[in-house]
């Protein structure tokens, strides 16, 4: 897989990330540099742990599965994609005030968002990638924008969120396609 091509999935599953921590940063009146570090970190762990599970899981099952991973992993990420879609829609009626600076918060949106990173893993396995290069720019990926996320939430979070959502959802839908496309 291009480099641009694993760039462009990484860019996809951070906006999860992001949309969330944008919301963090609108959630919090007094900004400091830690808070932003600590979210961006606890994104950009997660997301780049969660593939190398997924991968991990679907190496064993690779061999099984090895006629049609293509076809797994175009539905995996279109179903990924349409889910992102479909909770943009859904963010106006999450607005409960969370503080993202506890850790135990922290820890929960950061695995709540990283779900779909597992899935990814494992449909790098199927495609017999090696999982070093593409967890290091998802988390890398994430842990940027996640930064960003949270100061621009923090100064106009209520005007994107929605949008950011989308975005991931469709860019994750396109790379799917283009997988298809590549093993037909």
């Amino acid at each position: 897989m291009k480099l641009l091509t694993v760039f462009l999935i990484a860019v996809g599953l951070s906006l999860d990330a992001v949309a969330v921590s944008m919301t963090s940063g609108l959630a919090m009146k007094e900004l400091k540099v830690r808070h932003v570090l600590r979210i961006a970190f606890f994104f950009g762990f997660f997301q780049m742990a969660m593939p190398v599970i997924g991968w991990l899981a679907g190496m064993s099952l690779r061999v099984v599965i090895s006629r049609f991973d293509h076809w797994l992993a175009f539905i995996i990420l279109t179903v990924i994609g349409l889910k992102m879609i479909w909770e943009s829609r859904l963010l106006e009626h999450k607005k409960k005030a969370v503080d993202p600076r506890r850790p135990a918060v922290l820890l929960a949106l950061a695995l709540a968002t990283s779900i779909d990173a597992l899935a990814v893993g494992l449909s790098f396995s199927f495609l017999n990638m090696v999982i070093v290069t593409p967890v290091l720019i998802i988390g890398a990926v994430t842990f940027v924008l996640s930064f960003l996320g949270v100061i621009v939430g923090n100064r106009f979070g209520a005007l994107v969120g929605k949008k950011i959502e989308i975005l991931g959802g469709i860019i994750l839908i396109g790379i799917g396609v283009k997988i298809l496309l590549e093993h037909l």
